[in-house]
């Protein structure tokens, strides 16, 4: 480290520690977290990829990136195992705004091949797959990679309650500055080191790192509530609860849905009784776990 770098470093120091400033220094990923001290882990994936598009019916990943790291029971992460990152040529054009959103051009991805083999092998040990939207990536890495149907995942944007625990919200680049870094965003691997380093971090009102607390949710059985035939004037009422719209496009029911924790799953039967049909009603639900939760097949 030169001179000027420590000076840097001494600057940066001095502002931390005044509650006027706030002081964020560039990620540089690192590989050793809490030491295992012999104790037993486990292993899961991070998972980022970039795409031509929102639909994964039609459209396709232009890049893959994975971290994989070992954990404890406690959600302490106690480092890095390996990395993986690799282009994909898609059959058509890059759109020109997702170049400016990832930087990734077509002649970046000209030739380059996702290898399945090398996939499935990487993310083989793994018993949880985690991304910052598994609503959508699952959904892709599915459809190119079936190993990923088999796991269970989960959401780092949404089974961590960010906004709880002081954040400002659920933003990948939100929840890294939260923790004093910034980084490159949009780029597959980095985002994943940037994940880890959010997971990694104790979140001062739980006592606990982020990765425990998601670690909780996904373990938990959630229910998805359909109400079918719902009235269409209170589709705003509906919004408000939380609930989405399927179109009907994909083979799910052309309705509103909702998923709630199991204990709430009363409760918003109840909700539905009374505020939406009126009367008794018994909507279709389904069950759902870390397993199917975000899948297509849902």
């Amino acid at each position: 480290m030169s001179d000027n770098d420590l000076s840097l470093a001494a600057m940066a120091d001095a502002l931390a520690k005044s509650a006027d400033y706030r002081v964020l220094r560039r990620l540089l990923p690192r590989t050793n977290f809490t030491p295992s001290d012999g104790k037993t882990t486990k292993t899961g994936i991070l998972l980022d990829v970039e795409t031509t598009g929102l639909d994964p019916r039609k459209d396709e990943v232009i890049e893959l990136g994975m971290v994989k790291f070992d954990y404890l029971p406690d959600g302490r992460i106690t480092g890095v195992k390996d990395a993986f990152s690799s282009f994909n040529e898609p059959t058509g054009t890059i759109p020109l705004e997702v170049t400016a959103l990832t930087g990734i051009t077509d002649e970046m991805v000209a030739g380059h091949r996702i290898d399945e083999t090398l996939v499935t092998s990487f993310a083989d040990e793994a018993v949880i797959v985690i991304a910052h939207n598994a609503n959508f990536d699952r959904k892709f890495a599915e459809r190119y990679w079936p190993i990923f149907q088999r796991k269970g995942w989960g959401c780092s944007a949404t089974e961590v309650e960010w906004r709880k625990h002081g954040f400002e919200g659920s933003r990948l680049g939100y929840l890294l500055n939260g923790t004093g870094y910034f980084h490159q965003a949009h780029r597959a691997v980095d985002d994943c080191h940037a994940l880890l380093e959010i997971l990694a971090f104790e979140l001062p009102t739980a006592g606990s790192p982020a990765l425990s607390i998601l670690l909780e949710q996904a373990r938990k059985k959630t229910i998805r509530v359909w109400a079918e035939q719902s009235p269409f004037d209170l589709k705003d009422t509906l919004k408000r609860r939380g609930y989405r719209w399927s179109d009907g496009s994909d083979g799910r029911p052309r309705s509103w849905y909702v998923d709630v924790d199991e204990n709430k799953f009363t409760e918003e039967i109840e909700f539905l009784k009374t505020e939406i049909y009126l009367q008794d009603v018994e909507p279709r639900s389904q069950i759902l776990t870390a397993f199917d939760r975000f899948s297509v097949r849902a």
